[in-house]
């Protein structure tokens, strides 16, 4: 009898190491795939893009595997590890290790900031608008991107301006074009021309093209607000449809869920196209910048980097960030720029004031480019 449950016992714990190293394989496969996941259109697939949103979890579970594998002592561990680093390409978007810069360098340089400043987070004050001035001119920046740039009957636009009046340049979209639009803005040291303000059919997003005219030299500026996620927006729905006995109602939530972030992931794609062929065309070099609502696994990401540099690989250091909330774990925020403009920085200051989202500051050198017409 008492042989017959030690044998049983072992036949349990057998069991269950067979599951352990069939669940490891399972998502060390998952992992190495969502590796790949930037690689294809939302319109050719529905699980990719949503796998490419889950990197971030993926790889701290991979990571946590790996390590219990390893205190078991069992050579398993490096099935986790192999994922974790098919993802090397999501891992250096996210860190670098450059030797520091001269920050101050010779030539000609541009610093530019973008920040979803939230409409000031609704204050009426003026305080985040003061402070974000301060600080934007203690950190010697030229141009100012903004997205969700709203004021209000106590702090109107005029204010604003007065506020931002170190960059005497602004490009303001008017009330009637944005009109159902969530409004962003460009303010600038320099002068701003040939300005041209991009809708998206069937969404409230928007994007806004300038030239930066600086003497005889001349950069092409695209600002951008692509995509929502909507997440935010129907959460708690979704929490109240998910915590409830009724399998059906869970099910629909989650398809709803699915289905809500598929549609903003085709959305996404293609005012990627369009803002991609505008920096494809332009006769300048180009700084793309703005909320892109998109995590470097992305499809967006990947597109972009198929013509322009991301000024964090080309500049950055240490971590890289954006959106302050989700544990910190998500650059959605970038700079990205032209081969022939060199990154010289590029930092994301992790400033509390009116938003969910982090300013991302980059400066780039400009000495070498031809006259503008």
């Amino acid at each position: 009898m008492q042989r017959s449950l030690v044998g049983s016992e072992m036949c349990i714990r057998d069991r269950f190491y067979i599951c352990l190293i069939a669940a490891t394989f399972v998502l060390a496969t998952i992992t190495i795939m969502a590796a790949f996941s930037g690689n294809v259109a939302p319109v050719d697939s529905v699980i990719m893009p949503l796998l490419g949103l889950a990197v971030p979890v993926l790889l701290i579970v991979n990571l946590i595997t790996a390590l219990c594998w390893a205190l078991a002592r069992k050579r398993w561990a490096l099935v986790p590890l192999v994922a974790f680093f098919c993802n090397w390409g999501y891992l250096t978007s996210v860190f670098q290790l450059h030797l520091p810069k001269d920050k101050t360098p010779a030539g000609k340089y541009l610093k530019i900031a973008t920040y979803n400043i939230h409409n000031f987070g609704g204050e009426i004050t003026g305080y985040s608008c003061k402070e974000i001035a301060r600080y934007m001119q203690q950190e010697g920046v030229d141009v100012l991107c903004f997205q969700e740039f709203g004021d209000n009957s106590d702090f109107p636009t005029d204010s604003i301006r007065r506020v931002l009046s170190h960059w005497s340049h602004a490009l303001i979209p008017s009330e009637d074009s944005v009109k159902g639009v969530l409004p962003i803005a460009v303010f600038s040291r320099y002068p701003l021309a040939n300005h041209r303000f991009i809708t998206y059919q069937h969404s409230s997003n928007c994007s806004m093209m300038c030239d930066v005219v600086m003497g005889t030299d001349t950069i092409r500026l695209i600002n951008n607000h692509l995509q929502t996620t909507s997440v935010s927006q129907k959460r708690r729905k979704w929490e109240r449809e998910l915590a409830t006995d009724d399998t059906r109602r869970e099910v629909q939530a989650a398809k709803d869920a699915a289905g809500t972030l598929h549609e903003n992931f085709m959305k996404r794609a293609t005012q990627t196209y369009v803002i991609s062929h505008y920096a494809k065309t332009s006769p300048y070099p180009v700084l793309l910048c703005g909320d892109f609502n998109s995590i470097p696994s992305s499809y967006t990401y990947h597109h972009l980097r198929k013509t322009l540099k991301d000024g964090f690989r080309t500049a950055g250091n240490g971590y890289m960030y954006t959106y302050r909330y989700a544990k910190r774990m998500l650059r959605i925020d970038y700079i990205f720029h032209s081969p022939s403009l060199k990154g010289i920085e590029y930092y994301s200051p992790d400033l509390d004031l009116c938003s969910d989202h982090n300013p991302v500051i980059m400066a780039v050198s400009y000495t070498h480019l031809r006259a503008h017409e």
